[in-house]
């Protein structure tokens, strides 16, 4: 199960996301966020991962996809709070303040 909670602030949504993101549960992310992102014209984005327990290869990949879509709006993605590993294309952060200020719209 997966919990999604946004907050929009100056121009940057924060994702906060709770329980797991596996196969199981990525595509309700991606059917929620991928639409609103595209329909919105949504530029930057910080996910907060602190409340994921657990996160597979699956989850992963829509963290990646979800990040990448940032960039057709010509936006950036971030991660915080996150003890998953991810590989150099995706700028993983200490917290939301931290990532806020990268951001600075």
């Amino acid at each position: 199960m997966i919990k999604i909670n946004m907050e929009y602030r100056k121009g940057i949504l924060f994702i906060r996301l709770k329980g797991e993101l596996t196969r199981f549960t990525y595509e309700k992310l991606m059917n929620y966020l991928i639409p609103m992102i595209r329909e919105k014209g949504i530029k930057n984005i910080v996910l907060n991962l602190n409340c994921i327990n657990l996160i597979d290869n699956y989850g992963k990949a829509a963290i990646k996809t979800i990040i990448s879509e940032t960039k057709y709006h010509s936006g950036k993605g971030l991660i915080c709070n996150s003890k998953t590993r991810f590989d150099e294309s995706i700028r993983v952060v200490k917290d939301e303040l931290t990532a806020f200020n990268l951001l600075k719209v």
